[in-house]
């Protein structure tokens, strides 16, 4: 597997400082790749693509060991109410597959994008580099910047 995707070329062209992190092929959870990095759990971030009643679905980027909290989430945001979709119909929505769904691979496709305060504890997260296999380690800032995202507390202890 290569470390180039269409992620890291955007990151490239845009002049990003980021670590590439090879990780293996199959579907692996946060925690379980915060291991694999040698990283502390709470610094790896995993995306959840979140179903809004009407409308684009949003990304939430939350700790690895940490659940979204839909009522936090929709409140946010002021929609009513919030749903998880199917890890198939998150496929489907996105065209990634579950474990390389990415904010930055999804950049200028409508998502909304909110990330958990608990990045701003950190200079540098972990996200999935928008495909399995692969993770980015990227400053916090240039992450909310790229990907136009809000910040605010979206998440709970699971």
């Amino acid at each position: 597997m290569t470390l180039t995707n269409n992620v890291t070329r955007f990151l490239d062209a845009r002049r990003v400082s980021y670590v590439a992190h090879e990780l293996p092929a199959e579907k692996v959870g946060a925690v379980e790749a915060a291991g694999i990095l040698g990283a502390p759990p709470e610094q790896v971030f995993k995306t959840i693509v979140i179903k809004r009643e009407r409308g684009k679905p949003v990304l939430a980027v939350i700790p690895g060991p940490r659940a979204v909290d839909l009522k936090l989430l929709a409140s946010f945001l002021g929609e009513k109410k919030m749903r998880l979709p199917t890890e198939r119909e998150a496929e489907q929505v996105t065209g990634l597959q579950a474990g390389g769904i990415s904010p930055l691979a999804l950049i200028n496709k409508g998502f909304q994008v909110v990330i958990d305060s608990a990045a701003q504890s950190f200079v540098t997260i972990y996200i999935s580099g928008g495909q399995r296999g692969l993770n980015i380690q990227l400053r916090v800032d240039d992450l909310i910047r790229l990907v136009n995202a809000k910040v605010a507390d979206i998440s709970k202890m699971e």
